[in-house]
C-alpha cells in the first residue's frame, strides 16, 4: 500500500509541478479537471440521500465551472470572474425556483458550497500564476500546502505528544503543526532569499515570503481538517478510490484549495 501511495504522489507532484511551471492552458486545463472531479466528490459527500444521481444543479454547476474557467483564461482582470459567479448562483435560484419542491435547501447549499470550496478556490492557484513578472509566486503554492504536509509529518512522528483534534483528526499533534508552519516559512524564506530576490526589488522581499508561506501552510492546515470535518460529517472514509493510496481529488488537494486563495491574497497586499 505504500509503495502504491508513494508511486501515485509522484505522479502527482510531477503532474502539478510541469502545470505550475508551464502555466497558460496546461495549468488551467488540469485545474478544470481537478475542479470537476472535486465538485462531483464534493456534492456526493454532502447529498442528503444515501446515492446522489446527478440533477439539473449540477448540470448548471458544471458548466458554470467551465465558463469561470474559460472566463480566467481568456480574458482580462477579474470581471468577469465576478460575472461567471453571479451568473451560477442567479441560474441556480431561478432552476431551484423552477422545479419547486424537487430540491431541499441542504441541495441548494451544497452546490454552490461545492463550486466555492472547489473550482474557486483553485482558480487562485491560475490567478497567481498569471502576475505579471512574479509568475514564479506560484511556487509558494506547493511550498505552503505540499511543504507544510511533508514537513509536518516528520515534525509529527519526532515530537508529536499533543493532540488537539482528538475527534477531528487524531493523528494530527501540536508539535506537527508547528513544525509544518515554521518549516514552510522557513522554505518560503530560502526561496525569496535564493532566487526571488534577483527578480523583486525589495530589501525585506524574503521575509515576506516566509510570512506568506507561514500562513499560507496554517490555512493549509485547515483546509485539510476542513475535509476532514466533512468526511466524518458524512460518515465516509475518503471522498473517493479515484487515486490508489491517497483516495479523491479532494482527498489530495484540500490543503492546496484553502492555501491557494491564502497565497494570493498575501502576495497581492504584501508584495503588489
Amino acid at each position: 500500500m505504500l509503495r502504491v501511495r508513494l508511486a501515485s504522489g509522484v505522479v502527482i507532484i510531477t503532474i502539478i509541478g510541469l502545470a505550475f511551471a508551464f502555466g497558460g492552458y496546461f495549468l488551467a486545463g488540469i485545474l478544470l479537471l481537478i475542479s470537476l472531479i472535486g465538485y462531483t466528490e464534493l456534492v456526493k459527500a454532502l447529498a442528503c440521500e444515501e446515492k446522489h444521481k446527478i440533477n439539473g444543479l449540477d448540470i448548471i454547476a458544471y458548466v458554470s465551472i467551465v465558463l469561470y474557467y474559460a472566463a480566467a483564461v481568456f480574458t482580462k482582470g477579474h470581471t468577469y470572474l465576478f460575472l461567471a459567479l453571479g451568473a451560477f448562483v442567479t441560474a441556480e435560484m431561478i432552476w431551484f425556483v423552477l422545479r419547486f419542491p424537487v430540491y431541499s435547501n441542504a441541495k441548494l447549499a451544497g452546490s454552490m458550497f461545492s463550486v466555492l470550496y472547489g473550482p474557486v478556490l483553485l482558480s487562485f492557484i491560475y490567478l497567481l500564476r498569471c502576475l505579471d513578472g512574479v509568475e514564479f509566486l506560484v511556487w509558494m503554492v506547493m511550498i505552503s500546502s505540499w511543504g507544510c504536509d511533508s514537513l509536518a509529518y516528520v515534525a509529527g512522528k519526532l515530537l508529536g505528544k499533543h493532540h488537539p483534534f482528538p475527534k477531528l483528526s487524531p493523528k494530527k499533534t501540536t508539535e506537527g503543526c508547528i513544525g509544518g508552519v515554521l518549516g514552510s516559512a522557513l522554505i518560503g524564506l530560502l526561496f525569496g532569499l535564493l532566487y526571488v530576490k534577483r527578480f523583486i526589488p525589495d530589501a525585506f522581499v524574503e521575509w515576506k515570503l516566509a510570512l506568506i508561506c507561514g500562513v499560507g501552510g496554517l490555512m493549509g492546515i485547515v483546509g485539510d481538517l476542513a475535509a476532514s470535518g466533512i468526511k466524518r460529517n458524512s460518515g465516509i472514509k475518503d471522498f473517493s478510490r479515484l487515486i490508489p493510496g491517497h483516495g479523491g481529488m479532494i482527498d489530495r488537494f484540500d490543503s492546496m484549495m484553502l492555501c491557494a486563495a491564502t497565497v494570493y491574497i498575501l502576495t497581492y497586499l504584501i508584495i503588489f
